[in-house]
């Protein structure tokens, strides 16, 4: 399944890097996002390098989930698509 990363976890004046939000193809209420909670994530870089991350909650009511990677996803791969496992 496909999902899109479309940006950090964060405050006003603070960003997790670790925390990145996705948005599922098809999702969109937050009760149909609840089911993906514990699935893992694999985004792949464009030299072959893979992360994998872990859906941790859902992120306010229109189906966003939170996933949270080791090491934080590069900033210019916002709005990349990443891979449902």
């Amino acid at each position: 399944m496909k999902a899109t990363f479309i940006g950090y976890r964060g405050g006003q004046r603070t960003q997790k890097n670790k925390c990145a939000l996705i948005r599922v193809e098809g999702i969109d209420d937050r009760d149909a996002a609840a089911a993906y909670i514990g699935r893992r994530v694999v985004w792949v870089s464009p030299s072959g390098r893979r992360l994998i991350g872990k859906v941790v909650g859902v992120h306010g009511r229109k189906g966003v989930l939170r996933v949270r990677f080791r090491k934080g996803l590069p900033g210019d791969s916002i709005g990349a698509e990443l891979d449902l496992i």
